[in-house]
């Protein structure tokens, strides 16, 4: 399915002159607080963020997975869904793919397909939490931390070889979590664990093309419940510092234990120049990868503060991955994607609100209260006209469900693909 681009122009015709009012009193209101328009809506314009390959079908947990109608079935499609919600976004414009899931078939074909549909390729992620069809040794107990050195040289083997894929394709950066860790007190020696793992990431470190960056991932338990080798931010930075200076640390918001203050590590890690990039979801009570802002928004809203301010202020750190990492259970998981931008863009547009001045001022001051005033007052800010603004300045959709819907794309790809289709990787 193809979105063109009367189609869109028809469409936001129903909504414009609404849009401008909304816009208009939005401007005049911000402008007596000296905030340049303009500039927050550019920003907004050129914020991407990159679709996950494995989060276009449906989703599912361990109980079960419910498929839903015309999902895509292989990499190609996946493309395509990607560049039909670039279209009605503008902000979509870039894909990470997941090997083995989605290596291509034909890389010159994929990459003009790619660029027909304006996505660049970002991170490309591993996969040593699972066996694959025919693979010598397993990895149910550990992969680059393993025991067995057979079994770290095929997990090492792997990532180099994603490298490789991701270098015939443009990407820049490897993307590393693991799921090794144990389920029973005594099952594992930490220290050696830890060791082998630094050890193969060392190894897959200087395996890497000079202008790549190795993004490391932590998670606090799943799929083991006693110890996970990377547990933290901690270790995620201790080991990029063992790797080098184009090692960072990678956070997935759903990483995290209840009520754990993501964006004070935020903050500390663009300090020391070793954020790379966000895996964005949302969750209520631990890794539920679902949809960003569903939950916490105001959270999500503190987390951009600081990343506002590290990038205005740490030019120490290299410039950010965005990602989202999500699975889809119930909702069209297009729908779900473009939910998804909506709200991170939300939560950028209105850091971009804060008077970093005038807080930084305040905290010198102590006073705690207009601290808070200032940033609850952006928070309070609707800041949609400005979002709808910069996707109409760019040629999207002033609401992008709503065309969605209006257009019928999932009826569309159900008639193009099938309702029994399953997308490659789940």
């Amino acid at each position: 399915m193809n979105i063109e681009k009367q189609q869109l122009q028809d469409l936001n015709s129903e909504k414009l002159s609404t849009h401008k009012s909304q816009f208009d009193f939005l401007t005049q209101t911000l402008s007596k607080s000296n905030i340049d328009v303009n500039q927050v809506i550019q920003k907004l314009a050129d914020f991407q963020v990159a679709i996950p390959s494995w989060a276009l079908g449906a989703g599912g947990t361990r109980f079960g997975r419910f498929s839903y109608g015309g999902e895509p079935a292989s990499l190609e499609q996946k493309i395509e869904d990607i560049g039909l919600i670039h279209r009605l976004t503008q902000t979509a414009g870039a894909v990470s793919l997941h090997i083995p899931w989605d290596v291509p078939n034909d890389y010159h074909a994929i990459k003009e397909l790619a660029a027909l549909n304006k996505i660049k390729f970002d991170a490309v992620n591993s996969n040593t939490f699972q066996d694959q069809k025919n693979q010598k040794e397993t990895y149910k107990y550990g992969s680059l931390s393993s025991t067995s050195a057979e079994v770290r040289e095929q997990a090492i083997a792997h990532n180099k070889e994603v490298i490789e894929i991701g270098e015939k394709l443009g990407s820049k950066s490897l993307t590393v979590w693991l799921a090794d860790g144990a389920s029973f007190p005594g099952q594992n020696n930490f220290q050696t664990a830890l060791t082998h793992t630094q050890n193969s990431l060392i190894s897959i470190y200087e395996d890497m093309p000079a202008d790549w960056k190795m993004f490391i991932e932590y998670k606090p338990y799943e799929p083991y419940f006693y110890s996970t080798v990377i547990q933290d931010w901690g270790t995620s930075l201790m080991l990029a510092n063992g790797c080098g200076e184009r090692a960072y640390t990678l956070v997935d918001l759903g990483h995290h234990l209840p009520n754990t203050n993501i964006e004070q590590i935020v903050s500390i890690l663009m300090l020391k120049g070793k954020l790379g990039g966000f895996h964005f979801n949302d969750s209520k009570y631990g890794d539920d990868d679902i949809t960003v802002g569903s939950i916490k928004p105001y959270t999500l809203f503190l987390i951009f503060n600081e990343l506002v301010y590290g990038m205005q202020n740490n030019p120490q750190n290299p410039e950010l991955g965005w990602m989202i990492d999500a699975s889809h259970n119930l909702k069209d998981p297009l729908e779900d994607l473009i939910q998804s931008l909506e709200a991170i863009q939300e939560a950028y547009a209105k850091a971009l609100l804060i008077d970093q001045g005038a807080l930084r001022a305040a905290q010198e001051a102590n006073d705690v209260s207009l601290c808070q005033e200032i940033l609850q007052d952006a928070y309070r800010t609707d800041v949609r006209p400005l979002i709808r603004e910069a996707r109409l300045k760019t040629g999207g959709a002033i609401n992008p469900i709503d065309a969605y819907r209006k257009l019928e794309v999932r009826e569309h790809l159900i008639q193009e693909r099938g309702k029994n289709t399953i997308a490659t990787g789940l």
